[in-house]
């Protein structure tokens, strides 16, 4: 009876029960082997990249099986909450090609019939179930302040004794009833505390569908269950959500093993079956000859909007954070170049649980294979809505001509073996900058120390004279062998090989002359569509202007 009077009097604003709530949120009408899955962040900063990783694998593992995959924002913590993050996320979320089922929206709103579905709207659910414990009397108040709980620890650790609010420690647990009610009439600060019936002593077994069985000790702990302002911490926020939402396959960071015992404790206590869970190790990162976490304060990379910033292509960022979520995605994409990722299948037995390094050379080289595939088309419009957030002078230059853009894009495109040099949209307005008038810089024009100034320009004033718009590119190309005999260069590089002192160079010489003074590189894509592109014109005052510069 003293249960429930105090369940009354610590609770008195809440007025539904659980079963109020197991109505409101049913069973979900699902097939025998649908997955609802999750992604949970806390509005506390930046996305990292692993937020992204686990989302995606949620994402596709709910779609594979005809399950649900929904965004709920974790935002008890709130002084740690920065401001405007929970509005934030979806949208960055979106950003990645990561699409909600349900969830938490940008607007504030709630999709879906399982909501809401940011923890601090979902107040009222937490206290009914707290409310409900205290009169199973598996709950009860702590009056205890923060130098009290201190000097327990002091004492603990004095002792060498395990670290924690148990057995003796646990000043409230059978606390009389006056006590308390008198605490209360005072206004006393108070958290409720679980009732812990564990042991340390005692092991039971758990099971992680990335790592498999494993045995651990129970949790003897009396934890917090209602903090002081009111809200749970997330052992038992999550466990009535993930009920409520009738989750079944939680995928999250290896830093939540430790607690395994203690939320499997809560479910219990609850009368909830808990649902499967998979812990994904961190993201690796080789710094000199040791491995460590990726930092989100040393790498760059760690942050998801840096990915945005550079421009990478979403496509290729979940074909590379699909090789890092499952060991045998590699083989399958070499097997299947041109198939639709959504094809291959997530297993999580096949996920590591060391740990996937996080190479950023990969990255950019899985990127270039997928930019690769795109139509010049594409790659305009992708890079031109890239530019647009991120280089609105690379915008406006975009839009100036957007038919000449895309031919220019275009350049080498169509062959066989695609030149891949572009792992994001930040490396266009670098790698083609010779293309566009506004950003070719002539003071970054160095030729290769092996060609005299004079040969030099022997070549930029004689070539403009035999150039021919309608050139085929084998025509195109036997007028530049004519030019390199003349000036005493090989019209083939295997005579000049068979006969090195003969001549000066070879027709590639004159070639690399040309490219150099009209791009600023010794290495471009295909030179005859450059300069077509570029037209006779405007190769003649390039010319010109290198000429002027090395007067």
């Amino acid at each position: 009876m003293d249960n429930v009077k105090l369940a009354e009097m610590l609770f008195s604003d809440v007025k539904n029960a659980p079963e109020y709530y197991e109505k409101m949120y049913p069973p979900r009408s699902l097939g025998p082997s649908a997955e609802v899955t999750r992604i949970a962040p806390s509005p506390t900063g930046f996305l990292h990249i692993g937020n992204i990783n686990t989302a995606l694998a949620n994402m596709r593992i709910a779609s594979q099986t005809g399950g649900v995959f929904y965004l709920r924002i974790e935002d008890t913590d709130q002084k740690r909450e920065v401001e405007n993050a929970s509005f934030d996320l979806p949208y960055n979320f979106s950003k990645f090609g990561i699409v909600f089922d349900e969830g938490y929206c940008s607007d504030g709103s709630n999709k879906g019939n399982y909501g809401p579905y940011k923890q601090s709207d979902r107040r009222e659910m937490y206290r009914a179930y707290a409310k409900w414990m205290v009169e199973q009397g598996k709950a009860y108040p702590c009056f205890c302040t923060s130098q009290e709980l201190e000097g327990m620890r002091a004492e603990q650790e004095k002792r060498k004794a395990l670290i924690g609010y148990w057995g003796r420690y646990a000043k409230w647990r059978d606390a009389p009833m006056d006590k308390i009610t008198e605490k209360l009439n005072k206004g006393m600060p108070w958290v409720l505390r679980l009732k812990s019936l564990g042991s340390v002593e005692r092991r039971i077994k758990t099971y992680d569908v990335i790592r498999g069985e494993r045995d651990v000790p129970e949790n003897q702990n009396d934890v917090v269950l209602i903090k002081s302002d009111g809200l749970p911490p997330y052992s038992f926020a999550h466990a009535i959500d993930d009920h409520l939402m009738r989750t079944t396959l939680v995928l999250r960071a290896d830093e939540w093993l430790p607690s395994m015992a203690e939320h499997l404790q809560i479910f219990e206590a609850l009368g909830f079956v808990p649902p499967k869970y998979a812990h994904i190790s961190p993201l690796l990162k080789i710094e000199g000859e040791i491995k460590r976490k990726l930092s989100k304060r040393k790498d760059p990379e760690a942050r998801a909007d840096f990915f945005l910033e550079q421009g990478y292509p979403m496509e290729g960022v979940h074909d590379y954070l699909l090789n890092i979520i499952n060991s045998d995605y590699e083989d399958w994409r070499a097997k299947n170049p041109k198939t639709d990722t959504n094809e291959f299948k997530i297993d999580l037995s096949k996920t590591s649980a060391g740990g996937a390094m996080f190479d950023m050379v990969k990255l950019s080289d899985v990127c270039k294979n997928t930019v690769a595939s795109f139509t010049a088309s594409q790659v305009y419009e992708k890079a031109l809505e890239w530019a647009k957030n991120y280089n609105l002078e690379f915008a406006e230059i975009l839009k100036t001509d957007k038919a000449y853009a895309t031919a220019v894009f275009n350049i080498d495109r169509e062959k066989e073996r695609p030149h891949k040099d572009i792992a994001c949209w930040a490396d266009i307005s670098r790698l083609f900058s010779y293309m566009f008038n506004a950003l070719h810089d002539y003071n970054a024009i160095v030729f290769p120390a092996q060609y005299s100034k004079g040969d030099i320009r022997a070549v930029l004033e004689r070539y403009p004279a035999i150039y021919h718009a309608d050139d085929d590119q084998q025509t195109w190309f036997g007028r530049i062998k004519d030019l390199a005999f003349e000036l005493g260069f090989a019209r083939e590089v295997k005579e000049f090989k068979q006969n090195p002192s003969g001549y000066k160079g070879h027709c590639g010489d004159i070639s690399t002359i040309i490219r150099v003074a009209l791009t600023g590189s010794t290495q471009t894509p295909d030179l005859y569509q450059i300069i077509k592109l570029l037209g006779k014109e405007e190769m003649r005052k390039r010319f010109d202007k290198v000429l002027s510069l090395r007067a």
